[in-house]
């Protein structure tokens, strides 16, 4: 089995998290895995994106060809759709709706939703407000990744544990804070 994700959004919204927790999640399962990531813009809030590829069999290289995506795991919904020559024909977007507007000039949201619509296999949804909603604000990546892991063939309790190790030195309550975002998102994937 094999996955390739394209992980995309603003410096800033915990891009890299994700990535950590899902190669942390792999390595428990004894699975390979290579990642390239781009975020030295992410001071400026420029875009953040890494290239993650998981597998029980041998992986040769870090960067994913277009097409081959199997899922674009976006915070941003214009980073989201930066991506899409990425994505296999079967693949997924998942992505936050919220947008982080950091250019002048930034597009329509309601056309940026429609075109993530029209995408076959696609999950767009509020995170920000699903965060905010189980007090959980700075959570919303988790929330986006709990929308993600069933379409990654992971399950909750892989991710769970993986985020208890990761975040065991910020404490209980940053523990706590992050398994109910997964929760949340598990419900909306």
């Amino acid at each position: 089995m094999k996955k390739d994700i394209i992980l995309a959004g603003v410096g800033g919204q915990g891009i890299l998290t994700i990535a950590t927790i899902l190669a942390h999640a792999a390595l428990n399962r004894g699975w390979q895995l290579k990642q390239a990531e781009v975020h030295g813009m992410s001071q400026r809030g420029g875009d953040v994106q890494s290239h993650l590829r998981l597998s029980d069999q041998k992986i040769y290289s870090d960067l994913i060809a277009l097409g081959q995506a199997d899922m674009i795991l976006s915070v941003e919904p214009m980073e989201a759709l930066r991506y899409l020559p990425y994505l296999h024909e079967d693949g997924w977007v998942i992505t936050n709706s919220k947008p982080f507007k950091n250019i002048p000039n930034y597009p329509d949201e309601q056309a940026l939703y429609k075109e993530i619509k029209a995408i076959k296999n696609h999950v767009l949804f509020d995170a920000d407000a699903i965060a905010k909603e189980i007090k959980a604000n700075r959570a919303m990546n988790i929330v986006v990744l709990g929308a993600a892991i069933k379409h990654l063939g992971f399950a909750e309790a892989e991710i769970a544990k993986s985020i208890k190790v990761i975040f065991a030195r910020k404490g209980e309550t940053i523990i706590e804070n992050n398994l109910r975002a997964l929760e949340a998102g598990l419900k909306i994937g």
